[in-house]
């Protein structure tokens, strides 16, 4: 519960102090550290599970995977032995089912290796075929390398199977109350003032060196005029719940931003940048991990 909500430290507070540790507790830890990118600290308690006769479950295997591929400390995850990964789920002494597969797909997209994640999709698939996740990854890996023939036939397989991808959502509470937003944002309250906080920041963002990445905006050049690729990058929503936190709390505060689908990229590079102008701790829970930003700095190291 601690680690899920963003208080790893008080999970692990709690583990220390418990009399015994069982699967279900070390199960816990492990895959907290797993989604907090700490993976040197799941696998020591992998290794410790081991020594003490605890055994391991399918959702141990799945934490361990998940840490070695995205920590960069891990060379299991920075050498991108994609293939070994594959092999070690598929001998698992249980079924990795769909988290499995989908943690090899994650990995395959942190590389750049689209050959393995078209089979890790196929094997999602199999076991989730109305599931959008594997659709839109591939989609997404196909775009950023400018296949937009692979990017059509995704999306006409998508159509003709009746999967619907889910809108994108980011939320952050302030004062008690959840204040929601999507791409293209236009309806909140205080728009106008996250817009002029999003472009002051952008101009100083751009000093310090940041460039944006409009790959992310996932569109082809030739369907889009000059410069609008960064304005649709700009007005993500994980930007505009970052931007409402900001202006809407105290100085140093740090703020909680949750996403229902995985942060891209830009939007990752920009809020380090974020995080070392404004000089506040961001932490962003996607669906698949949190990223803590501080200093310019995010505690996944960049593999997520």
């Amino acid at each position: 519960m601690y680690s899920k909500c963003g208080k790893l430290q008080d999970a692990r507070r709690l583990f220390d102090r418990m009399p015994e540790h069982n699967t279900v507790s070390l199960n816990s830890m492990i895959a907290g550290y797993a989604q907090h990118g700490i993976g040197m600290e799941s696998l020591c308690l992998f290794e410790h599970m081991l020594q003490t006769n605890v055994v391991p479950t399918s959702i141990t295997f799945i934490s361990v995977l998940s840490a070695c591929a995205h920590t960069g400390k891990v060379e299991e995850g920075r050498a991108g032995k994609l293939g070994e990964a594959e092999r070690l789920i598929e001998a698992m002494p249980f079924s990795p089912g769909t988290i499995g597969w989908a943690t090899l797909l994650s990995a395959c997209r942190t590389h750049g290796n689209i050959d393995l994640a078209v089979e890790a999709a196929n094997k999602f698939l199999q076991l989730e075929p109305t599931n959008a996740v594997p659709y839109v990854m591939l989609s997404n890996m196909y775009s950023r390398a400018g296949k937009w023939d692979e990017v059509a036939k995704m999306r006409k397989l998508m159509r003709d199977r009746g999967v619907k991808k889910k809108p994108g959502l980011s939320w952050i509470e302030v004062n008690k109350r959840v204040h929601v937003f999507v791409a293209e944002e236009s309806s909140h309250p205080m728009i106008k003032e996250i817009h002029e906080y999003l472009e002051e920041m952008s101009r100083k963002m751009k000093k310090a060196g940041y460039v944006p990445d409009v790959r992310w905006a996932l569109v082809k050049d030739d369907e889009t005029v000059e410069g609008e690729k960064e304005i649709m990058l700009g007005h993500h929503s994980e930007k505009l719940a970052v931007a409402f936190g900001l202006i809407s709390t105290r100085e140093g505060e740090p703020i909680l931003v949750v996403k229902n689908l995985r942060i891209c990229g830009d939007c990752h590079n920009a809020i380090k940048f974020i995080s070392a102008i404004a000089g506040r701790e961001i932490t962003v829970r996607d669906a698949h991990r949190f990223h803590c930003f501080k200093d310019g700095q995010c505690s996944c190291g960049d593999y997520w």
